[in-house]
């Protein structure tokens, strides 16, 4: 089985490494990240810069192949698809593990998931791992058991056309795995004041804010099962049409 690794954290980081080696237990892996951080860009993709593709040598990785691009984790998926694998099939896409939850409101801004919805897109098969931590060397361990064992399982039963599936875990120990739906919630506050302004500049932010979850009482959302150290694994789907509008 060809299976391609891609993350938003960009290439190096813990969630991408521990994915990549434990992939290779159900096939032939390779590795198409960005050389950077590409963290909230959602599906963006690179329209007016050239994107660049990078060999990297990797010994520790149990064979898997390592490509580097300066795009965006969607521009993975397509240089993966139409490059090199143009005369092969590329059978499951993982994508992660993100340093960061990608529930809620977060998966539309997540390059991550980003990735899984372009590979739906085409047709691939496609996984999102997630861990609810922003830290770049948290305790992955508790996650690990799961990663593999989750993703057969979800590949063997079939991922329905034009979908994919969100998976977010819990810090430390994890309890069980929870289907789960998007819990509704936004942000607040986004907008931080900066001091520091260049010259000519007259007023400036960096993102900040506060998440609120807009329905802390359900118990059927991906933050419950976080919030009660329960791997939630949340289907998604390209089609974004509202169909109770038409």
């Amino acid at each position: 089985m060809n299976i391609v690794v891609v993350n938003d954290d960009g290439w190096g980081t813990a969630g991408i490494r521990l994915l990549a080696k434990e992939m290779t237990r159900l096939g032939k892996v390779t590795v198409v990240a960005p050389d950077g951080p590409r963290s909230g860009r959602g599906a963006a993709i690179s329209v007016e810069t050239p994107i660049y593709l990078r060999r990297i040598d990797e010994h520790d990785l149990n064979g898997a192949g390592v490509y580097t691009i300066n795009g965006t984790p969607a521009d993975c998926v397509k240089v993966a698809r139409e490059i090199l694998f143009a005369d092969r099939t590329i059978d499951l896409l993982v994508s992660g593990i993100n340093h960061g939850s990608n529930a809620s409101v977060n998966a539309m801004y997540s390059g991550t998931i980003g990735a899984c919805l372009v590979a739906a897109e085409k047709g691939i098969p496609a996984i999102g791992w997630s861990i609810n931590s922003h830290a770049l060397d948290v305790d992955l361990h508790w996650l690990q058991p799961f990663l593999v064992e989750v993703t057969q399982h979800l590949y063997e039963e079939g991922i329905a056309p034009r979908t994919c599936f969100n998976i977010n875990a819990p810090v430390g120990e994890i309890e069980g795995i929870r289907w789960t739906r998007q819990c509704m919630g936004h942000w607040a506050n986004e907008l931080v004041t900066k001091e520091d302004l260049p010259e000519g500049v007259l007023r400036g932010w960096t993102l900040g804010g506060e998440f609120v979850n807009d329905e802390p009482a359900a118990t059927d959302t991906d933050l419950w099962a976080m919030d009660h150290q329960l791997l939630s694994i949340t289907p998604l789907t390209i089609d974004w049409t509202h169909y109770g509008s038409l």
